[in-house]
Parts: structure tokens; sequence; C-alpha cells
């Protein structure tokens, strides 16, 4: 196996543990809920407090990311992140686990903006589809495998369970870090000037190209996160499925995209990163329109149309990843990815928001307006293929001379 891809599969690593830590917190709300004895508003904060701490780390992290090596960086947030998950392994009570919580989110929201600053670092443009593809497909291993798994190995222990695993796991991808992620310091240039934190703000918010880059990633979170928080909800409450049956829809749409994942980012390079991101943003819109009508619905069908919004929700973050992460050169690119990151967390918390503000429950139980937001998401996510024709790569090469090795198919 070449460098380049022990490379990428270190940093898959990296992403499937902070994205099952993450999830795995949701499953377990029942069991939290009565261990602690906490209401659902109480737990509602468990959750949105790692998103909260990784927002806010992500926007901290543009002042300090592109100042250090990216190797040295990694290994110190996910040590941070380590700490965080045996923290949350050995809460007791509901306040420790919220702490926990919150230092988990504070490393764990970096490690997204590290990951692609070391893709765009290491990997050339014309490799990057094909690359993003490889570590993105972390979050379908993570839906398939991570959190069923944890949540088994919950059921025959206690909630600690996944947490230890979790952090047996981090030890075990901090060698690998420390073994396959190489030194990249090409962006700390001797005769460069440190940017003070305004100055940080300034390079990017006066950048055009990146501001369109960052506008388009507030449009896709947008266009999904209005829908996907409420899809569990009303495929319990108006189609029919039982709270078991929703593990189907993750773990089906999980499956497939473990495939298509490392395809899409094949035709991506093939192709070029805005007509495959038209494609499947086209192709998008039609399991959003479908799903926001449904009612009840035979299982099989609404796990087709379900898998189908899973698979081209992917398929257009893929080419989208890429290009985005062209967008800086390497001296700038740690910042501006994480104000990014940031951008993503509070697009994301913005658009649930809004969509909680939207649907309705009514007397019968079921919830009422899921169209309506059907109906937004569907013109944002549109909106979106315009705006991505203007965004350009200024950073199309490698800056390690030895990982000039092309990466298989996966």
């Amino acid at each position: 196996m070449n460098k380049e891809k022990l490379l990428l599969w270190t940093l898959a690593a990296v992403n499937f543990t902070h994205i099952v830590d993450f999830m795995i917190l949701m499953p377990l709300g029942p069991q939290l809920m009565r261990i602690f004895d906490v209401s659902p508003q109480e737990f509602g904060l468990l959750v949105s407090s790692y998103t909260f701490s990784a927002g806010l780390s992500s926007f901290l992290g543009a002042f300090i990311l592109d100042k250090y090596d990216r190797r040295t960086i990694l290994m110190w947030v996910f040590m941070g992140f380590l700490l965080g998950t045996i923290a949350c392994a050995l809460a007791g009570n509901y306040v420790f686990l919220l702490s926990a919580r919150i230092l988990s989110g504070l490393f764990g929201g970096m490690t997204s903006a590290l990951i692609f600053a070391i893709v765009g670092d290491a990997i050339p443009d014309k490799r990057r589809g094909r690359a993003m593809g490889l570590v993105m497909a972390a979050f379908s291993v993570a839906s398939v495998l991570g959190v069923p798994f944890g949540l088994y190995i919950a059921s025959i222990s206690n909630w600690h369970a996944p947490f230890f695993f979790l952090a047996i796991m981090a030890v075990i991808i901090m060698v690998l870090i420390y073994k396959y992620v190489p030194s990249i310091t090409s962006h700390l240039r001797s005769d460069q000037v440190k940017s003070s934190p305004l100055q940080v703000i300034r390079r990017v918010t006066g950048n055009s190209n990146q501001m369109r880059a960052i506008s388009l990633t507030v449009m896709m979170m947008l266009g999904q996160f209005m829908i996907i928080p409420f899809l569990s909800p009303f495929m319990v409450s108006n189609v029919g499925f039982t709270e078991l049956q929703l593990t189907f829809i993750y773990m089906s749409g999980g499956l497939f995209t473990v495939f298509t994942s490392p395809w899409v980012g094949r035709m991506t390079d093939k192709y070029g990163k805005i007509r495959i991101f038209t494609i499947f943003m086209s192709l998008n819109v039609v399991p959003i329109a479908i799903i926001t009508h449904l009612g009840e619905t035979p299982i099989i069908y609404a796990l087709l149309v379900s898998t189908l919004f899973f698979v081209t929700s992917n398929g257009r973050m893929v080419p989208a990843a890429a290009l985005i992460t062209g967008t800086a050169k390497p001296e700038n690119r740690g910042s501006f990815l994480s104000f990014n990151s940031a951008v993503q967390q509070l697009s994301a918390g913005l658009a649930s928001f809004v969509g909680g503000l939207v649907l309705v429950e009514g007397s019968d139980g079921r919830l009422y307006n899921f169209d309506m937001i059907g109906y937004a998401a569907i013109v944002i996510s549109l909106l979106c293929i315009p705006l991505i024709r203007g965004i350009q790569v200024v950073d199309e090469g490698s800056v390690l001379e030895d990982l000039e090795e092309p990466v298989p198919a996966a």
C-alpha cells in the first residue's frame, strides 16, 4: 500500500472516530434520560453542547491552525479529543457528562478542518476528488458499523462501554497518525509575518472566491438540515416506521454510500467537480420532494427513497469539499477551512431551528408542514448550482513530493 493511500486511510480513521463519538450519544438518549433522570430538553442540551463547542473551536482554530506543522497540531488536537472521550466514559452524573461533551466538541470540531487541510496540502487537485471520497466514506462506515456496534455493546454492558471502545480506538489511531501522517510545514514560510486574528478574518472575508465557497457551505447545510433532524420522527409519526425500523434507514443509506462515495470521488476527478456536483444536487431534490410528501408507505419503498436521499446528499458533498479545499493556498488553508467548518456547524444548527419552527405536531400525533420545509430545501439546494460555478480553484498542486503515487481505485 503506497504512502498516499496509508495517509488517507489514517485520516478516514480519524474522521470515523470523531463522527461515531458525535452520533452515538443520540440513540443512547433513553438510557441516559432514565439513568440521570433528566428531561428531553436537558438531553437536547447534552447533544447540542457538542455542536456548539465544535463550532466555537472551529472559529478559534482559524487563528492557530496555519501556525504549526499539520501533523503536530493534528496529534495535539486528537489527544484532546481522546481525553474528552475518556471523560465521557468515566462520567458519573449529568453535569460531568455535559462538561465532557463540551471538551470533546472543542477538540473534535477542529479535526474536520485539519483533515481537509492535510488532504489539500498532500494531494494534488487532479486527485482530490478521489481522496475526499475515501476520507468522507468514514461517515457511511460510522452509520453502518460504528453506531450499531456502539449500541450493541451498550445493550450488553452499559452506556459507558461505547466511549471506552472509542477511547481504545483513538489510542490506536494516535499511533497511525504518528506513523503515516507526514510532517507538513510548507505553509510555514520563514519570511511569513504572523497574522493577527483581525488580519485572518479580513483575509477570508476580503476574498470573494472564498466567500462564495463559504456561501455554498451555508446553502448546502440549510438545504439539508431543515430535513435531516426531523426525518426520523416524520418516518415514525407519518410513514409508519417503528423506532426499531429507523435503524434500517441509516444502515441502508450508510451501506450504499460506503461504495458510492469513493466512486463519486473518481467521477469527480474524471469529469470535473462542478459537473458532478450539478448532477448529484439535481438528483438530490427528487428524494427531498418525495420524502417530505410521504404518507403511510410500505417500508421497502420508504427505504428506497431515504437511501437515494443519503446517496445523492453524499454525492454532492464529495465534489463540493474537493472544490472548497482548493480555494485557499497552503499558507492560509487551515484558517479558511476552520472558518468554513464553523460556518457549517452554525448553519446546520440554524437550519434545524428554522425547520423546528415550521414543523407542527397535530392532535393526531402526525407532523405537518414537512412539505413546506421540502419546498424551501429544494429551492435553496437548486440555488447552489449557479453559486458553485463562480468558485475557482487557486491551488492545484501537492506540497509533498513523496506522496505523488496515485491513489488506487477504492
